[in-house]
Order: structure tokens, then sequence, then C-alpha cells
């Protein structure tokens, strides 16, 4: 017991120089987990593995003494920063985005001022519903801090309150516009037929395909949330810091969104979509 008292009346000794070089490395520690949280399971794991393999190269090349292959090596070491910023750009992207999720910044400076209302999430989720049973997929991309400019720029334009009957004539099959994704900002559907960046993460079951890899990715890449409905089980689905959830019931379903979206139901009225099971 004695010993621990005198380790602990050491720490209360600690110099501004020590604790400057405990917050660096706590610094540094945390830098390093947020790297690998975004690099896991997609290809820049690959990446950093031909990158330990070209060091294991350039240095069991200088101990066998294979001059030219080491000299051919170290030429190449002259390009690497360039490379791999060109290699890691999705996931360097990333990460300056995730900057905002850290909440650092007051949410006007970063965020685009659209809440989402408790109506437009009762219209999406009747929306789904009415998909799921009649097995029409179905890609909803709900945007919240983070701009999805670019995402609805490269679709339609739209600018249409939400609604259930407009979000399911969007995805119904004769409609040219069904084939990508709806963005919606605020209570708007901003765009529809958006292209959004896929998902590379490996461990994504194969039973997913283009539309929930879709919704994986673009969750990703932003604090976006994606609502997907499966043309195939018929299923909806709720995507969000690349994670996907399924659900059976648009009961289960609703409540997931309004929980991820922060909204309080306390004084809210029954929703249509609580019925819709």
């Amino acid at each position: 017991m004695e010993q621990i008292f005198q380790r602990l009346d050491q720490f209360s000794h600690f110099s501004q120089e020590t604790w400057v070089q405990v917050v660096d490395v706590a610094i540094v520690s945390f830098l390093i987990y947020r790297v690998l949280l975004i690099v896991r399971n997609t290809r820049a794991w690959r990446i950093l593995g031909g990158i330990v393999v070209f060091v294991l190269a350039l240095f069991l090349s200088d101990l066998l003494r294979l001059r030219t292959l080491h000299w051919m090596l170290d030429k190449a070491t002259v390009l690497a920063p360039v490379a791999l910023v060109i290699l890691l750009l999705p996931e360097l992207r990333q990460a300056l985005e995730g900057v905002a999720k850290l909440g650092l910044w007051p949410s006007k400076l970063v965020s685009s001022g659209k809440q989402v209302s408790m109506r437009t999430i009762d219209e999406m989720v009747a929306s789904a519903a009415e998909m799921s049973s009649s097995r029409i997929g179905a890609l909803i991309v709900i945007e919240r801090q983070a701009s999805l400019e670019d995402i609805a720029d490269n679709g339609v334009t739209m600018d249409a309150k939400v609604s259930a009957p407009l979000l399911t004539s969007i995805f119904y099959h004769g409609n040219p516009l069904h084939d990508g994704a709806a963005v919606v900002r605020g209570d708007l559907v901003v765009a529809a037929a958006c292209r959004l960046p896929l998902s590379e993460n490996e461990r994504i079951s194969r039973q997913f395909h283009m539309r929930h890899r879709a919704a994986i990715g673009i969750t990703e890449q932003s604090d976006a949330i994606a609502l997907v409905v499966s043309e195939e089980r018929g299923t909806m689905g709720l995507a969000s810091n690349g994670q996907l959830r399924v659900f059976g019931s648009a009961a289960d379903f609703r409540a997931a969104l309004v929980k991820e979206l922060g909204i309080s139901t306390k004084n809210g009225k029954q929703s249509r979509a609580k019925g819709a099971q």
C-alpha cells in the first residue's frame, strides 16, 4: 500500500513538460485510432499492406546488396507521398469530413440549417413501408450537417416537398428516375437519380448488393443517413456511420430513424407508419 501512495505522489510532481508529453502521446494515439477506424475493412488495408511489402523489399535489397533493385526502390520513394495521396484520396476526404462529426465546431458553421420535421419522417416511413410491401427498391439519403451538394448535383434537381406518393412514384419501375438515390434536405426532395459512392467494406454480407453498398458508402463518407428498401426481400434498412441495420416492421424502422435524427416524440401525434406493419 505504501508503494502505491509513493507512485501516486510521483504523479503529483509531474513537471509541465511531462504533462505536455502526455498530451502529445494521447493526441497521436487518438489520431492513429481514428485512422485505423477509417481504413478498416476497406481497400486502404491492402494499400497499407503493399507499403509494408515495399519497405521490407527496400530494406532486404540493401541488406542483401541487390544494388540495382535497391536503387530502383530508393528512387520510387521520392514519388511515394504523391502516390499515397492519389490512392488514399477517398479515405483522406473521409478523415477530414470526420472532424465535423467530433463536434469541435459550432453547428451553425457546419450545418446546412435544415431540420427534418416529424411530418417528413412519417412520409418517408410510410413510403418505405408501401414500397417494402410492393417489393420496390428504393434509396433515400437524408442530409445532416455535411453538405451533399456534390451528390445532388449529379442527379436531377427537384426541390419538391417530401410526401409518400412522391417518393413512391420516384422509385416506381416505370419512372426514369428510379435508378439512383433521392436526396432529402430538411423537408424537401432536392434531387433524384443521384449516384452514390459504393462501400468497399469487405465484411458486408453478400446478400446486400449495389443499393445497400451505396447506402453504406455515403454514410462512410459523410454524416448522412440512408434509407434503403430491398427489392428482393422487401426489408427496410437504415445506414449510418458506415453501419447498416435491417428492419422487418415500419414501427421499428421509424423508431430507429427518429432516434438517429435526435428528434423528440413526446408531443408527437400518432404516426401513419405505425399501422403499416
